[in-house]
């Protein structure tokens, strides 16, 4: 009689035992890895004269008092004068410019350059 009780007791144990388990959400897969998100690269200032422009290379390099910079210049890069848009042609040597760009590996792309408006010459 004894070992009846305990073999209908196992029995109702491993029945409950089962239901549970089955009830239970399976754990979930692991997420695949999210890409890295990309940081955006800083955009940085450079301000000073344009010293020498490669129209082959679509470069200008700009210098102030500590030194020089070449920045890259791609159809992405906004030029503009006096608040108006301007070609890559027109920009000269001597013009006073403000560039903005980031940096691509070792390149420096500027994303603009904004060419200060001429001044009025002083009256004599």
């Amino acid at each position: 009689m004894k070992k009846m009780i305990l073999l209908v007791t196992l029995l109702t144990l491993v029945a409950f035992a089962s239901g549970v388990m089955a009830q239970q959400k399976p754990a979930p897969a692991p997420a695949p890895a999210a890409p890295a998100k990309e940081e955006k690269p800083k955009i940085e200032k450079f301000t000073g004269v344009v010293e020498k422009i490669d129209e082959m290379a679509k470069a200008v390099v700009v210098k102030d008092k500590k030194g020089e910079k070449t920045f890259a210049v791609d159809d992405k890069t906004k030029i503009t004068k006096g608040g108006k848009d301007m070609p890559f042609a027109e920009l000269k040597k001597g013009t006073n410019v403000s560039v903005e760009y980031k940096k691509d590996g070792e390149k420096l792309v500027a994303v603009a350059i904004k060419a200060a408006a001429p001044k009025a010459a002083p009256k004599k």
